[in-house]
Order: C-alpha cells, then structure tokens, then sequence
C-alpha cells in the first residue's frame, strides 16, 4: 500500500515530487492547473515528459485531481463544452506527467433533477473519452451529497459507471470523508457497510483511496475534511477502515487541511503506523 499526499506542482513536478520524498510519500496528487478555474493551459508535452523520466528514479506514483469548479452534470451548452476542454487538457498534463488516473468529482444536477443530471454526467465523460485517448484514467470521486451532488452512494457510482460507453477506462476514488458525512461509511453497521464496499463489482473499480478524517457528524452531507483522528470519524475508525484490505493494493492519498506542506510528514506518519500495527 502506498501512502502519500496532496501537494503543489507550482513550483514544477521534479521539486514537487522531492518534496515527497522528503516527507515519506510513496504516491503524491496534484491540480494540473488553477484549482479554481476551467482556463486551458499551455504545456510541451515533450518537456513534461523529460521532467517524469528524469524523476522516475523517486518511485512515487502520480495522480491528478481536476479543478473544483468542475461539474460533468452542467446543462448550460457553453459551460459543458468548457467543462469538457478544461477535462481532456487535465488528462493531456497528467498523461505527459506519466500518472496513472485523473480525479474528478461526480457532477451536480443543480434543479434539473438526479435523472438529468446523470445523463448529462455520463453523456460529459464519454464525450471527453473520445476527445482524450491517452493511458490516463478518470477516477469518479464519491461525494458528500452536499446540495445536488451525484455519486453519493455505491449503488449512484456503478450506475453511472455501467452506462458509460468507455467504462473500462473510468475508475473511483474512493473519499473515507464524503463517505462518512454522505452517511455511507457507517461505522455503528461496519459488518453491513463492509460487505457493500467489497462488492466485487465495486471493489475492483476504487483505484485510489482518499484519507481523510471528517469535521462534521455522520450524515451531514458537508465535505469539511480534518486531521487524521482529529475530527468525528476518529482514529479507531480510520484505522479500521484502513487495515480492513477492503481496497487491496490501492493508493491512499491524505488531503487533510496542513497548514503547511510540510507537515504531511506527520499524517503520513500516523498512517504508516496504523497499517504497520
């Protein structure tokens, strides 16, 4: 199991990636571009490529994370376009980057109702499938069910993922935070909830697992992440849901809210150790 972090390529994928190292991650995500904007950005494919060959050396996996403002499920033609060019440009940076899968959260219906905006979702990704046909694999990220978020549940993710036309190049990304404030990750039912996530059919499509404790109750519905064993999800339970080899061999990434970089070393730390005990 690789352990790692999310950390910032400002300053270029080689100091990123040495940062990593320093602070012990085997696997580091980063925003291809601004976090808060769908603006394309210019790259030389050839130049990134050059920067991943020359820190392959590092062994630690890669993975990208979309921008915030992303949602698949927008009904405004323009935004969906937009949305669609700012995805495959994500998928163009992180296939040059050599990493594995891009990390995107389920779209938002915003009114138009659940059905709508799974058809608008599944009709986004599959149009981005034939624009981008790269190794880079897109990685559907559960979410909190904040507002009108989609793929909130096990059963909304392979919903959408079985009516995608280029199913077998999506994957999930599986957030122990959005699962425990959406009311799935149920550690009172922990058998019960077990048994749903290592469905096979699910289980063998979570290529990437983000760790990170919860500010807000069981079931509240908001994406508020917290320090590992510091918030109400608590470190029995992190623990737990970590060594339970329920997503075998999977990537876990930690997005918890450091004040500096730096200290992911101690997050890393805490749960290295609890895989180790």
């Amino acid at each position: 199991m690789r352990i790692g972090c999310h950390l910032s390529i400002s300053k270029g994928f080689a100091a990123m990636l040495r940062v990593g190292q320093e602070l012990g991650a085997e696997i580091v995500q980063y925003f291809p571009k601004n976090p808060r904007s769908y603006r394309l950005k210019a790259f030389d494919p050839v130049q990134l490529r050059k920067e991943y060959e020359e820190t392959r050396e590092l062994d630690i996996v890669t993975v990208a994370h979309s921008p915030y403002v992303t949602n698949l499920s927008t009904g405004d033609p323009e935004l969906r376009e937009t949305t669609i060019a700012s995805i495959v440009n994500d998928l163009e940076i992180a296939d040059a980057y050599g990493s594995s899968g891009l990390v995107i959260h389920c779209g938002k219906h915003v009114g138009q109702g659940e059905r709508r905006g799974l058809e608008l979702m599944i009709e986004a990704i599959d149009e981005i499938m034939q624009r981008y046909e790269g190794p880079t694999r897109i990685l559907l990220e559960n979410t909190a069910g904040q507002g009108s978020e989609l793929g909130r549940t096990v059963d909304e993710l392979l919903t959408i993922h079985e009516r995608l036309s280029f199913s077998n190049r999506v994957g999930f990304c599986f957030d122990t935070c959005h699962a425990f404030a959406g009311g799935v990750l149920d550690f009172e039912h922990w058998d019960e909830v077990k048994s749903e996530l290592m469905r096979e059919e699910f289980r063998s499509k979570v290529e990437l697992v983000h760790l990170n404790d919860s500010m807000m109750p069981f079931g509240d519905k908001k994406d508020r992440h917290q320090l590992l064993g510091q918030g109400e999800i608590g470190a029995d339970n992190l623990r737990l849901f970590l060594t339970s080899d329920i997503f075998p061999g999977v990537g876990v990434v930690i997005e918890t809210p450091v004040e500096k970089e730096r200290d992911y070393a101690g997050e890393i730390a805490i749960a290295r150790q609890w895989v180790s005990v």
